[in-house]
């Protein structure tokens, strides 16, 4: 590879002040700099912390953490497939893999070429380099979106978190929202049809099937409360109908819910690969593991007051299958614990953490137009999390003044 670094330094003067190019010198530094390492040091002057991680490899961990779900989602919309059209294969097929992938990866391709553009464009007005945060958001947003969405939205709510949600406060560090969940917010809003509700599950020739259509574990529950019947009986109707594809458990059962064989946006459906993506966050040091604990702690809280409550059906739900259900463990794995939009403080992480569970389970329960709630359970925490670290700084500098004047 050293005579393809040589051409690009052959190059570089071009792009460099002075260089008919220079207008376009950070596009060309982050096409250098992506394939090879950067040439600049820290020199000799003063203290220096040197640590091989930066924010390029901190991004790309998080990516890596991400492939299990991606993977798991590209044969889910497969598995999601053949169940429609009333053909039993295995999960890991070469078939369920073959029509994920058709659907699956445009819907990424799309995402990062949406938001690469973006980036650039904000990259050479401002004159900056171009920031590795994309390469977290440009997989976050295809994995909570449904596998049918079209492709044009996909890059309109691309564009719209990026600059909404991240460069109108200055870029990457600075944004008080998480871009994947106001590109999502977006599509919820403007396009809700193609966002929420029953996933579609589509023929080899693009025609949705209006004989079955693949709806999520929160639709069907939620539907079977509104009309009177128990959410468990509404969930068992469509156990009667559908096996999962793994052991002998029904299909809306905590399990296969929990292992991930079960409708819904492409990355969400497995909490056992978001679980599995927790670990790799935490282990190196990425995510954190206080607010993935706290969310989950939250939520099963939640969960538990309603079932002592029991006003109506969804609030018997049992608490532990509101950790299994729709986006909770993608969305505290891989949203809550954004280091830009989370709380900073040690305790704040707690608070900001057990909230977000909280919520998504009182959005799920009380609000009768959307039965997720993870979204604008995340986005709302995002608000408040500066919040919640002055508090919490406040109340350690009252701890401390106290014991000084003891």
């Amino acid at each position: 590879m050293k005579f393809l670094h040589n051409i690009l330094e052959k190059q570089k003067p071009m792009f460099e002040k002075g260089g008919k190019l220079e207008k376009f010198y950070y596009l060309f530094e982050a096409g250098e700099t992506f394939m090879f390492s950067p040439a600049s040091t820290a020199g000799n002057k003063g203290a220096q912390i040197r640590d091989a991680v930066d924010l390029k490899r901190m991004m790309m961990t998080v990516v890596i953490a991400m492939i299990p779900c991606l993977i798991w989602g590209i044969f889910n919309v497969g598995y999601q497939h053949h169940v429609a059209i009333g053909e039993q294969t295995s999960f890991f097929s070469v078939d369920n893999l073959l029509f994920g992938a058709r659907w699956v990866l445009p819907i990424v391709l799309v995402a990062y070429a949406a938001g690469g553009i973006i980036e650039a464009v904000f990259a050479v007005v401002r004159k900056h380099p171009i920031n590795e945060g994309f390469l977290v958001t440009g997989m976050l947003i295809p994995l909570i979106v449904p596998p049918t969405i079209p492709l044009w939205q996909v890059a309109l709510a691309t564009i719209f978190g990026v600059v909404v949600g991240k460069e109108i406060f200055g870029g990457t560090g600075m944004n008080v929202l998480n871009v994947a969940m106001t590109a999502r917010a977006f599509l919820y809003f403007a396009y809700p049809s193609q966002i929420s509700g029953e996933v579609w599950t589509q023929l080899a020739g693009e025609t949705p099937i209006d004989a079955y259509s693949g709806a999520t574990a929160l639709s069907v529950a939620y539907d079977s409360s509104n009309v009177g019947n128990a959410v468990t009986a509404g969930l068992a109707n469509v156990n009667s109908a559908l096996a999962a594809p793994f052991g002998d458990f029904s299909f809306f059962s905590f399990e296969n819910m929990l292992i991930g064989g079960i409708p819904g946006s492409i990355g969400e459906t497995s909490t056992l690969m978001a679980l599995l993506g927790a670990i790799i966050l935490v282990a190196t040091g990425v995510g954190s593991w206080k607010i993935i604990v706290s969310a989950f702690a939250g939520a099963f809280l939640m969960g538990t007051v309603f079932n002592m409550v029991g006003a109506n059906e969804f609030m018997n739900v049992p608490a532990q299958y509101h950790l299994v259900m729709g986006g909770l463990a993608f969305g505290a794995v891989f949203m809550a614990t954004d280091p830009v939009s989370a709380s900073q403080t040690e305790t704040g992480k707690w608070i900001y953490g057990l909230l977000i569970g909280a919520l998504t389970v009182l959005i799920r329960v009380v609000n009768p137009a959307y039965p997720e709630g993870i979204m604008l359970a995340v986005l709302l925490m995002n608000v408040f999390a500066p919040l919640i670290d002055f508090y919490v700084v406040q109340a350690n500098k009252k701890r401390r003044l106290a014991r000084a004047t003891v």
